[in-house]
């Protein structure tokens, strides 16, 4: 029965990642962001629990990657899909009698193509997330950025526009270039060789560990500090430190 317990986690993981979907169609960022983050900590505690209990299995890291691939690849990609769609003149999808400026016309509507770019994001996460099931090297750091990490960083745009009420940071997101920008190099990030540590402590040596510690600390007192803003700057540490650290990270 025991061998279950994880696999159950990772569906509710797949659930919560469901029901961000639905809310993200709904422009519901606030939502989509609250089952996404319930979607993170259970794909963090579903490995937690097969350690503890000594039941990983190769079912239990497919079904992982599958459930990733919609709360850490679909959601993220229909969000940023959303906030592209709300930098073009017209939304995605009106009217074909409204004007003739898209590219693509299918009985009576039309479709604006530049926020399918929005959608490049869960591309990238699938091949990623297939190149991680079959690299038995990264075991203690990451290759690429993870996906979860990913999500976090497009997942905190829609949450910066609607809590900081910053008008210089809702220029800066709500600018096209921004976010293809950002939606390329994400893309990037992902299927990168970059080695970048993991938050796996063997032990709780500080010599051992210090890029960690460091990381979390700044983290730490980043959010108190920027809250919902801060999230891109510790994705923007993570990737620093991990560079600096380099030599350090096997």
């Amino acid at each position: 029965m025991k061998k279950h317990i994880p696999n159950f986690i990772t569906l509710l993981n797949l659930f919560s990642g469901c029901i961000a979907v639905i809310f993200a169609l709904q422009n519901n960022f606030v939502l989509a962001s609250f089952f996404v983050f319930a979607g993170i900590f259970l794909d963090f505690f579903d490995g937690l629990v097969a350690r503890k209990l000594g039941v990983q299995s190769d079912m239990g890291i497919q079904l992982d990657s599958l459930a990733d691939l919609v709360t850490s690849g679909v959601v993220p990609g229909l969000i940023m899909f959303k906030l592209i769609s709300m930098t073009v003149d017209n939304s995605s999808f009106v009217s074909v009698s409204d004007s003739w400026d898209s590219l693509i016309h299918f009985r009576g509507m039309k479709m604006n193509v530049l926020p399918l770019i929005g959608l490049f994001v869960p591309l990238a996460s699938a091949y990623r997330l297939a190149r991680f099931n079959l690299d038995e090297d990264q075991q203690t750091y990451f290759k690429g950025l993870p996906t979860p990490a990913n999500t976090l960083l497009i997942v905190s745009l829609p949450l910066i526009l609607e809590y900081q009420n910053n008008d210089l940071m809702n220029s800066i997101i709500l600018s096209k270039a921004f976010l293809i920008s950002l939606t390329l190099v994400c893309c990037y990030l992902l299927n990168s060789n970059i080695k970048l540590f993991a938050l796996k402590f063997k032990n709780w040596s500080f010599k051992n560990n210090a890029v960690r510690y460091i990381f979390l600390v700044l983290s730490f007192i980043t959010l108190v500090i920027f809250q919902f803003a801060a999230i891109p700057l510790i994705i923007l540490y993570y990737l620093v430190l991990s560079l600096l650290d380099k030599q350090n990270i096997k």
